[in-house]
């Protein structure tokens, strides 16, 4: 077993890692680019690496989703395990209510109208101009 685990004042993970760990976000690439958007702030610091080291007894305020999570890391982890074990990572300081939750109207991952190939939603009404029908006939 790593020093990690035992949380000891010199030991330290980086952000993106242990966010990964805590279970916060499904893939260690999500969890870095929330870092390098400067979207962590750690104690107070906004991070805008994702190499930056978090160690237990620091909180960190990201959002998640509509949500905007505070967390204090209690212990520091050496793999992702289950979530009851994830969950033995962190104090959460401010529980999601309504009042922490982004607006309705904020865009969380859109990509730019007309670029790409067109949504469900866009094939419909395109069908819907043309009359065409979307399920196939065989």
């Amino acid at each position: 077993m790593t020093g990690r685990a035992t949380g000891g004042a010199e030991a330290a993970i980086r952000a993106d890692k242990w966010l990964w760990y805590a279970r916060f976000f499904k893939t260690r690439t999500l969890a870095s680019k929330v870092c390098a958007a400067g979207q962590l702030r750690l104690s107070g610091s906004l991070v805008a690496k994702a190499h930056q080291k978090v160690k237990v007894g620091d909180v960190l305020t990201f959002p998640q989703g509509r949500h905007i999570r505070v967390v204090k890391v209690r212990a520091l982890g050496n793999r992702r395990g289950p979530a009851s074990e994830a969950q033995s990572l962190y104090e959460d300081l401010r529980p999601p209510t309504a009042e922490t939750r982004l607006p309705r109207d904020t865009p969380v991952a859109r990509r730019a109208a007309g670029s790409g190939r067109p949504t469900k939603k866009e094939r419909r009404a395109l069908g819907r101009l043309t009359g065409e029908r979307l399920t196939r006939e065989e």
